[in-house]
């Protein structure tokens, strides 16, 4: 087991020295997009599956989310290297604004056609990978502390995880699924006034000299030449495919069938809950090794399809999901924190955009395949495979040295 350290300085940083005013903006924007986020798995199941078009419709629809962000991240993040990640953030805030709203009157106006729905949701993921790189170029210059900062977004949405599926299931449940997509879109209105009120130094010039290919292609180079980094990729080829991507349209599919709506978000809930405890936790420990105690975390997220397939009853699945979302937070600081001190400010964004593909693909996979695989092999044989994939997967990531030797930039 790495060794655990808390720095002296680290230890007595105030909490002044983090909430600064750019911090507290750029956190009003993220938390108005979680709180969103976390509103959309139960609102597009329900919608989808009240519609007739089943798990595979489910995961189709994730799945083109998902892929499109993977396709066009890679030219996000170059974009965010050439523009500014502030200023790609605000463009993708208000596509995607525009986008949910349509949706919204979709589902308004009647049951939208499974094609629609699919073609809405590719079209946010292309706004999302407009996005999603300067997430991680824009921290370290908001944040002084930057683990401590994640440690804070991840309690964030963990209570956005808390509040939003758990308001989702009742709105749905009241006026179905058109309510929540609008507000949905609305989240992104707020996060865009919040990210253009940023006070941040003068950009400078554009790269000089440089196609859009050459910054492409360098981006990727100073990606392989980290160890650390294409190996924790490359084992979530299997982890996103097999654990995360089947795991989120079977497993929501097997308590809804159980317990209904209602439960599916109160699940979802606890899920929040236990993130408050990883991402607290995570924020306060100074591992010397992160990525080796991270793994910790991709391990108790295999609980999550673990849990769907037992079907327990509501109070057994709000544990099972809520140690599942422990672990999920816990990592997830660990490794925003870790890629954020290890890459060099103006590879970030570039080297955060592989980072984001290689995650999302398998995941993309994983969810267009769960409705076949489901009626193959059964929803829940399926979900104990997941389970033993996750417990392997987190094997494998602390048996490679390259990444169970990395140690944390002071």
């Amino acid at each position: 087991m790495p060794q655990l350290t808390v720095p002296r300085a680290a230890a007595a940083a105030p909490a002044a020295a983090l909430w600064s005013a750019n911090f507290r903006r750029y956190f009003g924007a993220r938390t108005a997009s979680l709180l969103g986020d976390a509103m959309l798995p139960v609102a597009l199941s329900v919608g989808v599956l009240r519609s007739g078009y089943g798990t595979a419709g489910v995961g189709y629809a994730l799945g083109a989310w998902t892929a499109a962000v993977a396709l066009g991240v890679l030219f996000g993040g170059v974009l965010a290297d050439r523009f500014t990640p502030r200023r790609m953030m605000v463009l993708a805030d208000l596509v995607r604004l525009a986008i949910q709203a349509a949706l919204a009157a979709a589902f308004a106006l009647g049951t939208p056609a499974l094609g629609e729905i699919v073609a809405l949701q590719f079209a946010t993921g292309l706004a999302t990978a407009l996005f999603q790189p300067g997430v991680a170029g824009l921290m370290p210059q908001v944040a002084g502390d930057v683990q401590r900062a994640n440690g804070v977004l991840r309690i964030a949405e963990s209570l956005a995880g808390v509040l939003g599926p758990a308001l989702a299931g009742v709105l749905v449940s009241v006026s179905g699924p058109a309510v929540v997509f609008a507000l949905y879109a609305a989240t992104y209105g707020f996060s865009a006034a919040c990210l253009l009120a940023l006070r941040l130094p003068a950009a400078g010039s554009e790269p000089g000299g440089e196609s859009f290919l050459r910054q492409l292609v360098d981006g990727w180079q100073e990606f392989r030449t980290r160890a650390w980094l294409w190996g924790v990729i490359s084992i979530f080829l299997v982890y996103g495919c097999l654990v995360v991507g089947l795991s989120v349209p079977v497993g929501n599919d097997l308590v809804l069938t159980t317990h209904g709506s209602t439960a599916l978000g109160v699940g979802l809930a606890a899920m929040g809950v236990g993130g408050l405890v990883g991402g607290g936790l995570a924020m306060r420990l100074r591992l010397s090794r992160p990525l080796a105690f991270g793994a910790i975390g991709w391990v108790l997220f295999a609980g999550y399809p673990l849990t769907a397939a037992l079907r327990p009853d509501l109070p057994l699945l709000c544990l099972g999901w809520g140690i599942a979302g422990a672990g999920l937070a816990f990592w997830s600081v660990i490794w925003a924190t870790t890629v954020q001190t290890q890459v060099p400010g103006g590879l970030l964004n570039r080297i955060s955009a592989y980072d984001l593909a290689g995650s999302l693909l398998p995941m993309a996979l994983g969810r267009s395949l769960a409705g076949p695989l489901a009626r193959l092999t059964g929803e829940r044989p399926l979900m104990l495979l997941a389970t033993g994939a996750g417990l392997l997967c987190g094997a494998a990531l602390v048996g490679t040295p390259a990444i169970r030797r990395l140690r944390a930039v002071r």
